[in-house]
Order: structure tokens, then sequence, then C-alpha cells
């Protein structure tokens, strides 16, 4: 199967999520060519896709997700976003680098190779947006069945110069932060009937920002505390203003928990604050695969496919992985993240089919691992 045929039809499907449009019928439509047997977990609205084939040991599930993000400023795009469009050995559009082609690729992969054991993909409409009633939601009805897998395979985008020179091994944790400090409005000329609250905003926010969460991993970078709103909407330059808002968003990595990480928050606003509100929303806690021994038999696959052993990093933003990471390991690996989320999103056409050369790698080292003993070890 032709992986950039496969990535075009995808690209050409107007999922921004959570809309569908399409997108994982045509994945269907090929693993059923594949003998997989294909089966829809509808939540809420949100379309799931759970394939399998075979069964027993070894079991290994691909992830992914058809949704992608909105286009931005729609008039600045120079290729059009949903057709797929080839030109100066690129393909453009939305989802290419994130992460249709991915799809595509592990698709056109399991086409080239047969394996005894099982395998599945656990595709989502639901990973771009609020995620609430995607992977999360199929994954306890797959550990009833029995069905959780020796390692999960994410296709999210990894790459930072050539596809496959990275690998994603852990993910760090999000919090969002929405806080409101609250005050006295009133006249700027009889400030003693005020009641300010910028001023013990910019104080609260300035010992969130200067507080040290921790020093960070070897594999870990320092949890950290970003602004990303403030606002007090008064455009009267005269009124001091009955409240102030601002949002902050915490990146956290495995020295942390979030539950406890929202405790410090609420204790320091409480100290800086006065009268306000603070509304906390977590994302998903950081993890970490520990498991040297497949996160090596990965490293070994990618080596055979590039002729070079992938890093191991865990930056970028979250994904799914934070919530199979409870079930099972988890191991990311796609594309360049250059042209994420970006307009005129593409990839090139060389990377579609090294990536899916890099995943049938994969497939005969999970499955065949014999074929990758003497001679191709780690080095």
């Amino acid at each position: 199967m032709d992986p950039v045929l496969i990535s075009q039809e995808l690209i050409r499907c107007q999922s921004i999520t959570p809309q569908n449009e399409g997108a994982l019928e045509v994945v269907e439509k090929y693993l059923k060519q594949l003998g997989f047997v294909c089966e829809r977990f509808d939540f809420e609205g949100i379309v799931n896709l759970y394939a399998h084939r075979g069964s027993g040991r070894p079991h290994l599930c691909f992830a992914g997700h058809t949704d992608v993000v909105p286009l931005g400023e729609a008039s600045l795009w120079k290729h059009q976003p949903f057709q797929g469009e080839i030109k100066d050995g690129q393909l453009w559009g939305r989802g290419a680098a994130d992460m249709k082609c991915a799809i595509a690729a592990f698709i056109s992969a399991l086409s080239d190779v047969e394996v005894e054991g099982a395998l599945s993909l656990l595709i989502t409409g639901d990973e771009e947006g609020e995620a609430l009633h995607g992977t999360q939601r199929v994954l306890p009805i797959l550990a009833q069945r029995g069905m959780i897998p020796d390692l999960c395979l994410i296709g999210e985008p990894t790459s930072l110069n050539v596809v496959g020179d990275t690998l994603k091994i852990g993910r760090r944790g999000s919090i969002v932060g929405h806080l409101t400090c609250y005050g006295v409005q009133g006249h700027i000329a009889y400030p003693q009937n005020t009641d300010n609250p910028i001023p013990r905003m910019i104080q609260c926010l300035k010992a969130l920002c200067s507080y040290e969460f921790d020093a960070g991993t070897d594999i870990f970078e320092p949890t950290r505390l970003e602004i990303t709103s403030i606002d007090v909407g008064n455009n009267a330059s005269n009124i001091i203003p009955q409240k102030i808002n601002a949002r902050f968003g915490i990146r956290l990595n495995i020295l942390q928990k979030a539950e406890e990480l929202c405790e410090v928050i609420q204790s320091i606003c409480k100290t800086h604050a006065a009268e306000h509100e603070l509304q906390l929303t977590i994302h998903g806690n950081a993890f970490l695969t520990k498991e040297q021994e497949k996160v090596s038999l990965i490293q070994r696959a990618v080596k055979v496919a590039t002729g070079c052993l992938p890093a191991l990093s865990t930056t970028g933003g979250t994904t799914d992985g934070r919530f199979i990471s409870a079930y099972c390991p988890v191991i990311e690996c796609g594309m360049r993240e250059a042209t994420m989320h970006q307009i005129d999103e593409h990839v090139a056409l060389d990377d579609i089919w090294k990536l899916t050369e890099i995943y049938t790698s994969i497939l005969k080292a999970f499955y065949l691992p014999e074929a990758f003993s003497s001679g191709r070890e780690v080095q």
C-alpha cells in the first residue's frame, strides 16, 4: 500500500477537532483489507477506532489520532489545507506532520510484514481537543477484555532534523490555571475608596514564576510555570478595576504529581492574591518508560532503518501517552516536528517513505527479534 496516497486521502478529510469527516472510515477501509477486525467506540459524539488482528503474545499497539488543529488564519495558507497537494517534493496540508502521514506509514508497513501474535491500532478523533472522550475512555474497555498490549507505539511527531533521529520515551504533564483577583472599583483620584487588585495579581504571578518547583532530572526539564494571559478589560484610564484575570500553564516532570502541585499553587495564591478565585485543570501527569529492553529494541530497529541510533527525549507537548502509560509502556516515533500546527503544514515525500521503512523495521524487531540479533545490537 502506498503511504503517500493514503496520506493524501486522510488529509482531504477536514477533521478539525473534534470532527471526523470520514477520516476514521479511511483508516478502517485499509485495515479491513489487511484482515483487521475494526470496532468503533463513540462517546458524546466523538469517534474512536480500535482495530485488531491475531491473538496471544507479543502484542504491539499503534496509537494515534486523525483529528487536527484549526487552520488559524486561513487566508495565509499558500497551499490548500485539505487538498493533499504534492509540490516541490512535499505533501502539503493540515495534519501532514501531526499525524496523518504517520498513520498512513504504519498502515503501509503492515501491508509489507507478516507477524505472529496480536497486533492492534487505537486511533482517536479526540486528541487535539479536550481528549475527554477518546483514548482514555477506550482503554478501560480494552483492559476489561484483557487486550492491553505489551508495548504501545505512538506516531506523534518526534523527530528534529531527520526522521528517526529522536524517540520520545516520556512526556511532561500539564496543568492549566485561571486566576482572578478581586478588588473594589473606583476613581484613581480617590484610591483610599478603592482596592486595586492589579498589584496583588502582579505579586502573586511574580511568586508563582519565581517558585523553584524542582531542578529537573537527567532526561526531564525542570517543572516550569508560564503566564499566557493577563486581562483587566479596562478601557478607561481613570478607573481602578474591580477585577483582573490571568491564565498560566505548568509543564511538570516525573518529580511532581499534578494533584500535589495544585496544592502548592493554591497556597501561593492564598498568600499573595487576597480575595481571589483559582481554577486549576489537570491535563495529565508526566510519564516515563523505564523498560530499557523495549526502548533498546525500538532504538535498534530505527537504527537498522536509518543507520543512526535515535536520541531519547521527553520534550514537547502532551499526548495520549499520558493515558496509555498507566496500562503499558509507551514509545513515540513519528515525523519531524518542524511544521506541526503551523500554516502550510507539510512533510517531505521522502520522509513518508522513510517513516514507513522505520515502522516496518520496528514490526520485524518486535515480532521477529531473531532478525535483529548478531551484528545489529545497539552500540
